[in-house]
This record gives structure tokens, sequence and C-alpha cells, in this order.
């Protein structure tokens, strides 16, 4: 049904599920990785604080003057897109256990040269046109107070992306910027930043999620996996900011004595 290439599954890939994991996969970072999640921390601290001066949010800077809040629209209404990186979100909801989540994209225009799609030669319908063509990278779920409180991926179908391999989709999360005011110069900034200061765990739900996708064909060899509905999260983790930024500073530190 469907020709997948290069989506082996990763032997050495294990999830930090914990402090002590992440801490550990935080010391083998190079210096200027951790260096750019440290002051990526000190971003999301600083819109944090802004925006609680002003008694606000990250999903409420999203959701102001957009009218009454329906499953399934995305917000804010046309999404939020950068024509300069071609970096691109919108947030919405329709799952349980969530107020909603942000889907972030890179488009085409933002990937580097030559890299292309995997095979496919199912029946849906990718999308083609250079300026359509879009890679979805990963979801930030968003608890009622507005707050994060996990990092997923999805299936194809999902946000009818084109889809990526692992390593190439893992590059473009250096092109994730979203660098103008609107509809919120925090909430852009905030956005930005958390995809920086959560790479590690970023990168194993991508690796993780093509090992799903390569696990579910294996068991299901006459089905177009991109396209069934069956499967719709790939992977998930859940996040807590101030535990993430508390072991970035503790690790950065230990480097310092």
């Amino acid at each position: 049904m469907n020709k997948i290439v290069n989506l082996g599954n990763d032997a050495a890939y294990r999830m930090i599920k914990n402090s002590k994991d992440l801490r550990k996969a935080l010391r083998k970072l190079p210096s200027e990785r951790l260096n750019r999640m440290n002051e990526a921390a000190d971003e999301i601290l600083e819109c944090y604080r802004v925006l609680k001066k002003g008694s606000a949010n990250i999903v409420g800077e999203i959701l102001r003057g957009q009218g009454t809040f329906y499953e399934w629209d995305h917000y804010p209404e046309g999404d939020v897109y950068d024509d300069e990186t071609h970096a691109q979100y919108y947030y919405h909801a329709h799952r349980e256990n969530e107020h909603g989540h942000f889907h972030t994209f890179l488009r085409k225009n933002g990937m580097r040269e030559g890299v292309t799609p995997v095979p496919y030669d199912g029946d849906a319908e990718w999308p083609t046109a250079e300026d359509e063509i879009i890679c979805h990278l990963i979801a930030i779920s968003m608890d009622s107070a507005g707050f994060p409180v996990g990092l997923f991926t999805t299936n194809r179908w999902v946000t009818g992306e084109n889809w990526y391999d692992k390593n190439d989709v893992i590059e473009m999360l250096d092109g994730f910027i979203i660098d103008h005011s609107t509809p919120s110069w925090p909430a852009n900034r905030w956005l930005t930043a958390m995809v920086v200061l959560f790479r590690p765990q970023i990168e194993q739900l991508i690796v993780a999620r093509d090992a799903r996708i390569l696990e579910w064909l294996e068991k299901n060899p006459d089905v177009d996996v991109f396209e069934d509905r069956n499967l719709e999260i790939t992977s998930t983790l859940c996040i807590k900011v101030e535990d993430q930024i508390r072991a970035v500073k503790e690790v950065m530190e230990g480097r310092l004595d």
C-alpha cells in the first residue's frame, strides 16, 4: 500500500521520563545547545512575568478577540505564519484532559534545500504546491490555566501534512521561529522558546513517532498507515515547565563549578 524508507526503529532510543533521565541527557549536550536551552528558559520566564502583570496567560492571548471558542476551529483565524522563517502554528481543542493544544509547523520555503518527503504510493492527496508543502513538528497540550502539560506527535492525516523522515524533522526544529508581534508578542516568543527548551524530549518524540509508524505498518501491512484513523497520536509525554527549567539551571551551574 505504501512505501516507507528511513523509518527504522532506533534501538538506542529511550524516552526521558523522570528528572534523573533528564539531567543525564542534559549533561551530554554540547555547551552551545545547553546555553540555548537556558536562554529559552529565561525567555519563557520573562513571558510569564509580563503576562502575569496583566492577569493574562498564553492561551488567553491567542483567543483574545476571537469570539466564541469552538472545538476544531483554528485560533487565531487563519493561523499564525511568519513569512520570513515560514514557521506556522495554530491553537485548537478536541481532546479530553486538556483545554486545547498548539500545532507547530514548518513550510517548504523554510526547509533546507533538497529535503523531500518520504516516498508514498497511497491514494491520499498530499500537498504538492510549493507554498502548501508543510511538516508538522510538535504539538503542545495546554491546561485550563493556560500552561503546558504535554507534548505529542500525530499521524499524517491529522494535520494533512507532508511526511518527512525523523532526521529531517529534527533538523527543521531550528527553523521554528515566530518573530513578529501578532496576535501576541509574548505568546509568539513563548512558543518559539518552548521548542528550544524541550528540544531533547521533542527529538525523542519524533524518533518515537517514526518507530510507531513502522510498528503499525508491520502489524497492518495492507493498510495505508498514514491515513489509518485508528492511529492518531504517535507519541506523547507529560511535561512541567518548572521542572525542565530547574534541571537546565542546575546542570548549567554544575558546569560552572
